[in-house]
Order: C-alpha cells, then structure tokens, then sequence
C-alpha cells in the first residue's frame, strides 16, 4: 500500500507491482500511472460525465465486469450523478471524473477502460456530440475504416460539419461529430435517426465497402457503421481510454492526414505512444468539449 498525495487529496493505491497485462509486464502501477500523467488531455472530455467503468481486478486475461454504480467506499470529495436507468428501474450513481485526483482513484480500481456518456449529467437526454463506431468485418480491417472514415468527413464538409476521429483502442475507429448545441437522441432532429440516416446514404453509395445492418453474416469484408451508440443508455470507449487488449493500447485522437494514410502500423498506440503524442501535439480531440455547430435535418 503506498499513500500519494494528488491534488491536496491523500490516495492509498494498492498492489502497485501487479501484472495486469502479462504480455508486456504492464503493471497496475503503470496503469496509474499512465492515467496520471495523460489527465491533463483526458479529464476534459470525462468531466460532468456518467462514467461506466469497465474493470479487471485481475487483470486483461481475467475477468472483467461493467460498474456503472459508483463504489461506496468512494472517497467523500469523489462526485457523483444520479440517473434513473430504465432498464433495471433504480437510480443509478455514477462516478464523475472532474480531476486527476478522480482518475487516479478510479485506476486504482484496475478501471483499464473508461466509457463516458455523451451527455453531460445535468442533462442526460441531451447528447453534446454524434458518434459512428467504425467495426471491421474480416478481413476488413482498420485501412477499411479509415476508408469509410473519409468519406464521413467529406460528407459533414459538405453539410458545414467539422468532425474529428479517434482509434478505437482495438480493431476500429471512430468518428465524432461535435454539437455542443440543444439536441436530443430521438425523434425528429435527433442524434440517432441522423446517424442511420447517414449509415444508411453510405451504404447506398459505397455498398461493396459499408454496411449499416448489424447482422454479422452481412458484415464479413466490409465496416459496420454503427450508428446505434447514439442512445442515452449506450456509451462509447472515451478518448485517451486504455483498452484491454494484450497490449496496453489506447483509444486515441488522430489527425485527418493520419486516416487518410490508413498505414496500420502507424495507427496501433500504447500508453507511451500517447503520452508523447500528448506532450508533442497537446488534445487532438479538444474540439470535441466546446465547438458548437447545429445538427442539420438530414434524411
């Protein structure tokens, strides 16, 4: 047990030399680490956020659970939002991560991936940005979505839309596009018609390459748009989120000249990767917290 003080806040962090990925003997003290130092670019786009924290006590080849309930022995500075959940019928008081102190509690509970809300707490229908989650069906892989990706970004070009891209820690990538601006997930004008309505247009116009169906017997060769994220009860990896795959990767903001380049290789992050890209490049994904931009009807 090692006592630290961070943020005028005192933290007792435990089993510091526990392997949690056994590939590269990453420890938990790296994790916590890592996420330590990565706050300055991650807590951002976590704070004022419901938090469901995926964790692996036991490490990535051990088992894993979903806690969307904020611990209880959760230190008292440690804020929390209720929300009601309609599918278990109870109110549900998820962490927020508002500050390094607060992400460095939460890697301590060998939380590897951390999945915030679209929304913000205070408004949990109304969602600040669109997301499509870029899923490679095999032997599709990541060139693909890269592939897909472009062609969202020359789409929202021409609907007057800046969007921004991030891997997905894993096989795939992301694509978000900012609102910052009064929406909502359903009905007309909402987020989530919007993304299928794109899905969809995609589809038609590049059907040897995209697929909108989540049927995966459709999706063999070809990317899934997924645009079902888009929904108050779905959350998607966050960005600068550890992923628990064999290595330490991390979902990680990308630059436009990077998907364009669709070189594998060069789109694979571990949480040194990060770290240097952060310190070189600063937030590659900070438009994502303020810019502002209105969600056209489309469809």
């Amino acid at each position: 047990m090692s006592l630290v003080d961070v943020d005028g806040h005192q933290l007792k962090l435990s089993n510091l030399d526990k392997v949690l990925y056994p590939s590269t003997g990453f420890t938990k003290g790296d994790v916590i680490d890592y996420y330590a130092r990565v706050a300055p670019v991650a807590v951002p786009h976590y704070s004022g956020r419901p938090m469901t924290l995926k964790r692996y006590p036991n490490g990535v080849e051990g088992k894993s659970f979903f806690e969307k309930n904020c611990p209880s022995h959760r230190p008292a500075w440690l804020t929390t939002a209720p929300a009601w959940s309609r599918h278990s019928k109870r109110t549900i008081e998820f962490c927020l991560i508002e500050s390094t102190a607060a992400l460095v509690w939460t890697a301590n509970l060998a939380a590897l991936e951390l999945h915030p809300s679209l929304s913000r707490a205070e408004a949990l229908d109304r969602p600040t940005m669109v997301v499509f989650d870029l899923d490679p069906g095999a032997p599709a892989d990541i060139r693909q979505c890269c592939q897909v990706a472009c062609h969202l970004r020359d789409l929202f070009d021409h609907l007057g839309l800046q969007s921004v891209a991030k891997t997905s820690g894993s096989k795939g990538l992301q694509v978000y596009v900012p609102l910052n601006t009064p929406v909502t997930y359903e009905g007309a004008g909402g987020t989530k018609p919007f993304a299928l309505a794109v899905a969809q247009l995609l589809e038609r116009q590049h059907p040897e390459l995209v697929v909108s169906n989540m049927a995966k017997e459709l999706r063999a060769d070809k990317v899934l748009v997924d645009w079902s994220q888009n929904d108050e009860s779905k959350t998607t990896v966050g960005a600068y989120s550890l992923r628990a795959r064999e290595q330490p990767s991390v979902s990680t903001p990308v630059t436009w000249d990077e998907v364009a380049a669709a070189d594998p290789d060069a789109l694979r992050f571990t949480a040194a990767d990060v770290l240097d890209r952060a310190a070189r490049l600063g937030d590659l994904f900070a438009m994502t917290v303020d810019l502002e931009q209105t969600l056209p009807r489309f469809g």
